[in-house]
């Protein structure tokens, strides 16, 4: 490990500053990722800026918005994630997010881990971590060790895989970020430039020609609150993640969705449905061509794996002698359909419907 500057300021606004005028400082609060890369070498920052104190430990209720009954929630950045989880609220009208959250990692980890750190996990993969390895995102233009490798915890959707030195394949790790795109989240941030808001779906960049940045953040841009507009389609919601072992490892595909069902002369019908994906690409994935496919239609098994198929057209898996992933395409029609089938209550659905083979 590379010695550094450690600094804590007094206020969040001393805190951007500081980090803005250092490019290599990073700020620093639960530290369960930070601190890892670290370790690894991998993060060698010259200051780090302790901001543990500086932002909102509280969960407070938003007023109602134009046309609302009841108004949303303000979720401080220093919130850890074992407190949303349990919080009152979040388990009645966001079930989705209490479920992702507890999926998420052990208990140890949700006590430590925090709501703006958790956001900020590195988009990452195994190669990212070896620094015996060519990474695009820990090294720009070195390569891509995962084209042609080990790729079965990769993505399929977004990714890019060609020129060499700028291809990434690799996949957002947060689960609460998947339940956070689902509920229309409103990242607060505050940088040098004063505040600004941003909406969970714009907060995270596919690689592009850049695999190493991750989100929208400029330098010196620090989180400060998260805020859950009031979502009454939440209140039937669910988090479903597909992993090689139960004890926290991350999702080879998970699904994030809400569903409203009404009555129809044929059966139910969707009314409304939002979904998002994890472990499918360098971002929490909105999976909107599939909730096009599904509004107004029938709440069948059919209907729920055509809308996975529309959703997986382009999907561009990565073909590899040693561990592709061309099989999460099927994985994420057989997690979506099963989660669907839940919110629409039918009595078939098969817990254990989605796990790989």
């Amino acid at each position: 490990m590379k010695p550094f500057a450690y600094a804590r300021p007094d206020d969040a606004a001393d805190a951007v500053a500081t980090v803005a005028a250092d490019p290599d400082a990073a700020f620093l609060a639960g530290g369960t990722n930070l601190v890892d890369h670290l370790k690894l070498g991998i993060a060698s920052p010259t200051t780090l800026v302790d901001v543990t104190a500086l932002t909102s430990d509280r969960i407070d209720d938003l007023a109602p918005a134009d046309g609302d009954t009841e108004g949303g929630l303000r979720i401080g950045a220093a919130v850890r994630n074992s407190d949303l989880a349990a919080h009152r609220r979040v388990r009645a009208e966001y079930p989705v997010l209490a479920e992702a959250l507890l999926a998420g990692a052990s208990g140890q980890l949700r006590n430590m881990a925090t709501t703006g750190g958790n956001l900020l996990q590195r988009t990452r993969c195994a190669y990212f971590q070896d620094r015996t390895t060519p990474c695009n995102k820990r090294e720009p233009g070195s390569g891509c060790s995962a084209i042609g490798g080990w790729a079965r915890y990769h993505a399929i959707l977004g990714a890019t895989h060609e020129p060499a030195g700028e291809a990434c394949v690799a996949t957002h790790p947060s689960d609460m970020a998947v339940a956070m795109a689902v509920l229309g989240a409103q990242v607060q941030v505050l940088g040098p430039h004063g505040e600004r808001s941003i909406p969970l779906e714009e907060f995270y960049r596919l690689p592009g020609d850049d695999p190493a940045c991750d989100t929208v953040l400029g330098h010196g841009e620090l989180i400060t609150a998260v805020d859950l507009p009031a979502a009454p389609i939440a209140t039937n919601s669910t988090y479903r993640k597909v992993r090689d072992r139960a004890s926290y490892a991350f999702a080879l595909v998970s699904v994030a969705a809400a569903m409203e069902v009404v009555g129809g002369p044929d059966g139910p019908v969707v009314a409304d449905v939002r979904i998002a994906l994890g472990g499918v690409a360098h971002q929490p994935w909105r999976a909107t061509r599939a909730e096009d496919a599904l509004r107004g239609g029938p709440a069948t098994d059919a209907a729920f794996r055509a809308a996975a198929a529309a959703e997986t057209a382009e999907a561009r898996p990565v073909e590899s002698p040693v561990g592709g992933n061309a099989f999460k395409i099927p994985l994420v029609a057989g997690t979506l359909a099963a989660a669907l089938r839940t919110l629409a209550h039918d009595p078939s659905a098969d817990p254990t419907e989605g796990k790989p083979g």
